[in-house]
């Protein structure tokens, strides 16, 4: 994709202008940013996923019994028949996972890295539904897909943003808005990180959620060096072989910290250990029982069934990315690394990316033995399956 062409999807300026001036900024809002838009699923299609025991859905109902009262599926059939006729909406997470034609819409979002983006979340509000107003650690895309909803951004947010007083809901106490616009099917709002927004639905409708992956500081450091300590031996330790007498038993000097630094340095400043760790950690499955392989496959058996017109496709909560290490390659699939040769970079950018694969574009790999054998533990793992299955 070119950086410099206009998109339709940004309201006719650049990949290049949106990452400069917006990504990460400040807001946008893109008229029709799908023109004609037609959702591909429709309220009760959405209501039949939240009654699914592997889907996680929520309802928040405005005046329950408490306030912005919070229930969790799975819910039993007869769940939405007793809601009011206003002021709830139904969450349901992950929906591009179970729906191809949902999934489809990240292709709209490829100036991003693929990595990057975590799921589509789509709500279904009754009039007047909303979730309050609160703020969110990562971006967003709000893509409105049926009716009609109105939103208010408000003022930037960190952790000191006062909340109300709620178990399940972030919703904050103070709301300063600052814009508001209606959106309409096809319309499109993005916010960046920690802006306060608000949406209420002004009538029935369907709002698509296109959200990123941002591990906080936090988690990068915990899952990282708990990563990192696999491959330290116990022997390697804090020392002082230079050391020099002390003044004061009791105090801790400079020096103990500087050597500290050191030992901390040398092995948090691993890139290859990093690459290997931030590539397992961002392909991690939000539902890891999903992505379930064919563990007794066999090569001769992939190979046969290819010939005979088989069709591999990517397992729908999968993740794949791919990198460089020195003259070989890193593939990361579902939280998994594998190095492979530099001359299968060709095959890991057609796994990554291809919508199919088959007996035609998998041609060159399939008289490669480390291609074969790539595709055959793709598949074991549960990262690549077939078609029909």
């Amino acid at each position: 994709m070119n950086p410099d062409i206009p998109l339709q999807l940004l309201g006719g300026i650049s990949a290049r202008v949106f990452l400069r001036d917006y990504w990460q900024k400040k807001p946008l809002l893109i008229r029709q940013a799908i023109p004609d838009f037609q959702s591909p699923i429709d309220p009760d299609e959405l209501a039949g996923l939240a009654l699914e025991e592997e889907v996680e859905s929520r309802l928040v109902l405005e005046h329950g019994e408490r306030p912005w009262e919070m229930r969790r599926g799975p819910f039993a059939e007869d769940a939405f028949s007793e809601l009011p006729e206003r002021d709830w909406t139904l969450l349901v997470q992950s929906v591009d996972q179970f729906v191809p034609e949902v999934a489809e819409l990240l292709e709209n979002f490829r100036f991003l890295p693929s990595w990057r983006i975590d799921d589509i979340m789509i709500s279904y509000a009754a009039p007047g539904g909303s979730v309050g107003p609160h703020f969110d650690n990562y971006d967003v895309f709000l893509l409105q897909g049926h009716g009609k909803r109105h939103w208010k951004v408000g003022q930037m947010c960190d952790s000191q943003s006062q909340l109300i007083e709620h178990a399940d809901l972030r919703i904050l106490a103070e709301f300063q808005d600052s814009e508001e616009w209606t959106l309409e099917p096809g319309d499109m709002l993005y916010l960046p990180p920690r802006l306060a927004h608000w949406g209420v639905a002004v009538d029935e409708c369907v709002t698509y959620s296109v959200g990123f992956r941002a591990p906080s500081a936090a988690e990068v450091l915990t899952h990282f060096t708990d990563f990192l300590s696999q491959f330290l031996p116990d022997e390697d330790r804090y020392s002082d072989a230079d050391a020099q007498p002390v003044s004061d038993p009791h105090q801790i000097q400079h020096d103990a910290l500087d050597r500290l630094k050191g030992l901390l340095a040398e092995h948090m400043s691993d890139e290859r250990l990093l690459l290997t760790w931030f590539g397992q950690f961002m392909t991690e499955p939000r539902y890891p029982e999903l992505v379930a392989g064919a563990e007794d496959l066999q090569e001769e058996d992939l190979l046969g069934s290819l010939e005979q017109g088989a069709i591999l496709i990517r397992n729908p909560s999968a993740r794949l990315a791919w990198s460089e290490v020195d003259d070989d390659l890193l593939l990361f699939a579902s939280g998994q690394s594998r190095l492979l040769p530099g001359h299968l970079r060709e095959l890991l950018k057609l796994i990554c990316a291809a919508d199919a694969l088959h007996s035609e574009n998998l041609e060159q790999w399939l008289i490669d033995e480390e291609g074969r054998n790539l595709l055959c533990e793709l598949v074991k793992q549960g990262s690549l399956g077939f078609a029909d299955e």
